[in-house]
């Protein structure tokens, strides 16, 4: 399911129009990166939470010239599933 098939989705659900879904679900996305990038743990309880993790350096390989490179300590986002989302899951 795309951004697009997920806003019909809800619009059907909610009998709203997919403007204002549109609206809400970039709305959402939106705050939701905002508050990442600023370090914040998103949290929504039955379905999961959103947080930032430190990758540390590391050491790899240039796959073109096989010489070894660092690659440098970086933040990445995590997400990690609720209980009710896993047991969704896991019933399907």
């Amino acid at each position: 399911m795309n951004k697009t098939e997920l806003v019909s989705a809800v619009a059907e659900r909610t009998k709203m129009p997919k403007k204002s879904v549109e609206t809400m679900v970039n709305a959402t996305i939106k705050t939701i990166c905002e508050s990442l990038k600023d370090g914040d743990k998103i949290s929504i309880a039955g379905f999961g939470s959103f947080e930032t993790k430190q990758r540390a350096e590391r050491r790899g390989k240039n796959i073109r010239t096989g010489e070894p490179i660092v690659i440098p300590a970086t933040r990445i986002p995590a997400f990690k599933a609720g209980k009710d989302l896993k047991e969704i899951v896991k019933s399907s």
